[in-house]
């Protein structure tokens, strides 16, 4: 019985530090992977400008914002966003803010919903999953708001 406790006091210890840095490093690769997803979508953006404005004005339907406005929104946020998340500095305002960005893309964009190929649709389901999960538990250990949260504590 001895050495039953004895092995779940050693498989607790490993397992909390497990979830601790297995936590944190899951957060990091979340943040990344999303994060660059979007900078990705700014920078096609922001590299045609004149085909991101016809974009906005003959095919995105924006509800409320003028095409040219929405246009400009969105390049800064897929540009800037991403960089906040993947440096992990106000993790979870930048995650719920992309969270709006992509839940946008798909409104304002219906025929993601009509396309053959299911990925497009699944790419920006997915991607809402993993930001309210950054949103929901917060960037982990490896972020500057960690870091700054612990500067500020000592």
């Amino acid at each position: 019985m001895k050495t039953i406790l004895g092995w779940h006091q050693h498989i607790s210890r490993f397992d909390g530090a497990l979830t601790a840095w297995g936590g944190s490093l899951m957060s990091l690769a979340l943040r990344w992977y999303v994060g660059w997803q979007f900078f990705k979508a700014g920078l096609v953006k922001v590299g045609d400008w004149s085909a991101t404005l016809a974009l906005f004005h003959d095919e995105y339907k924006v509800p409320l914002l003028p095409p040219d406005l929405a246009a400009y929104a969105g390049a800064a946020g897929e540009l800037a966003l991403p960089v906040l998340l993947c440096v992990g500095l106000v993790s979870r305002p930048a995650a719920l803010a992309l969270f709006l960005v992509n839940a946008m893309a798909v409104i304002s964009y219906p025929q993601l919903l009509t396309f053959e190929c299911p990925a497009a649709i699944n790419d920006h389901f997915y991607w809402g999953a993993m930001l309210l999960v950054l949103v929901a538990y917060g960037p982990g250990k490896l972020s500057l708001d960690a870091w700054l949260a612990g500067r500020r504590a000592a």
